[in-house]
């Protein structure tokens, strides 16, 4: 089934944190991870955000107060987040949500080194240039 590695862990709660701008979600092998509603905006796997191939990332800026409109599930493999900066096409699969919380504390690190090898700020709005060829809203 696509977005599940063989034997990988499952979901067995998911819970939006309005409050903190957080989803929590438990695995199958105990595991319990926050993750940041900016995190997975950041690295959504969505085309829009990661390009089409290497070297075609899009850097995102401006998404530290964006939050979950919606989360929706999809089949039995993964759930697609509605964020309130209007992304919606990004699908998280399980896998793909168990790696960012296990991994985002990596994953901070290398976003905040992009942001400064790039000179953006965190917080800046996202412009128009360099943006993705792909079709946003």
């Amino acid at each position: 089934m696509a977005g599940l590695q063989t034997g990988a862990p499952t979901p067995t709660a998911i819970t939006v944190h309005s409050q903190s701008r957080q989803l929590q979600v438990a695995f199958s092998d105990g595991s319990d991870f926050q993750i940041p509603f900016e995190l997975m905006r950041v690295y959504s796997p969505s085309a829009e955000v990661q390009g089409h191939g290497p070297g075609q990332e899009v850097l995102q800026t401006g998404k530290r107060e964006v939050t979950l409109v919606e989360l929706e599930p999809i089949g039995n493999y993964a759930v697609k987040p509605v964020f309130s900066d209007g992304h919606d096409t990004g699908l998280f699969s399980w896998d793909y949500l168990y790696f960012l919380g296990s991994e985002q504390n990596r994953l901070w690190s290398d976003y905040l080194a992009r942001l400064q090898a790039a000179g953006a700020e965190r917080d800046a709005p996202m412009t128009s240039a360099g943006g993705s060829a792909c079709a946003s809203h």
